[in-house]
């Protein structure tokens, strides 16, 4: 199993090899590359980005690092209940698996429609509706472009596709090799739910990659692994026993607040812990 972090950077060779000589200094071998969340960027804009993306792809590559997944545009507060909304979020979607095919990575992660935000479900129905219609779409623009989409479960407890399971569920009605799940393990963790239990339930199969990171079992922090409720050990071993042959990425950071001196130090050790974690 490999390991991997989050990363963000310009639209650009230099400060992609940046970041990503950073990242394999460090130890990980792949990128979870997090720039087309926002789609107010030149990620989104620049007329020759194809180009530009592919020139990351080879980047990353020089650096002996791979992409393991992209993340899909987010907005927050989440808001998709006009057909407006629900045109411009399809679109900076499509835009956003091409992208994610021009670098190479295998799979984009992303959120589903909540047409009422994350704390909202007057019309459960047509919340369901809305993102059958939303992802039946979106799969053919994932198939045409050969990247899996990997839908998360979400934080929002009032939502109908939060947990792992509602989530997988959802999933499974398309059928499509083009559909699978994106396991956040703190978004599981907020519901009381055991990361490890989720791996188990989702299964090799259905499992496309990872987001990691731990909390306090109430809220969505994006805390370091071992700082709060989740079970590593169990976490770790449950990957092992479904054969899980992804990456390990984790979704969290050192702090910011850190010294230049010691900072270097906590990231090593971020990376160790990845490392750990992938022993079982």
């Amino acid at each position: 199993m490999k390991t991997g972090k989050s990363v963000g950077f310009a639209l650009g060779p230099d400060s992609a090899r940046a970041a990503l000589t950073h990242l394999r200094l460090l130890g990980y071998d792949c990128a979870d590359l997090q720039t087309f969340v926002n789609t107010e960027t030149e990620w989104f804009s620049a007329p020759d980005r194809l180009r530009r993306w592919e020139e990351i792809g080879k980047t990353a590559r020089d650096c002996g690092i791979t992409f393991s997944q992209t993340h899909g545009p987010w907005r927050f507060p989440p808001q998709d209940y006009t057909e407006e909304d629900r045109a411009e979020r399809f679109e900076k979607m499509s835009i956003a698996l091409e992208g994610t095919a021009a670098v190479g990575a295998p799979c984009m992660a992303i959120h589903n429609i909540m047409p009422w935000g994350g704390d909202g479900l007057p019309d459960p129905e047509r919340f369901l509706e809305m993102n059958r219609e939303f992802f039946s779409r979106l799969i053919e623009k994932a198939k045409a472009a050969g990247v899996v989409i990997a839908l998360e479960n979400m934080p929002f407890t009032k939502l109908i596709l939060s947990t792992p399971e509602q989530v997988l569920n959802f999933v499974k009605e398309f059928d499509s090799p083009y559909f699978r799940v994106c396991l956040d393990t703190g978004h599981a963790a907020v519901f009381g739910l055991s990361p490890a239990e989720a791996v188990r339930l989702i299964g090799k199969d259905w499992l496309a990659c990872l987001h990691v990171h731990d909390n306090d079992g109430r809220h969505d922090y994006h805390w370091l692994p071992f700082r709060g409720v989740v079970d590593w050990a169990d976490f770790s071993r449950s990957l092992r026993e479904i054969g899980f042959e992804g990456s390990l990425s984790l979704e969290t950071d050192v702090s910011g607040k850190l010294p230049d001196a010691v900072r270097n130090d906590w990231e090593k050790a971020l990376a160790a812990t990845a490392r750990y974690l992938t022993l079982g």
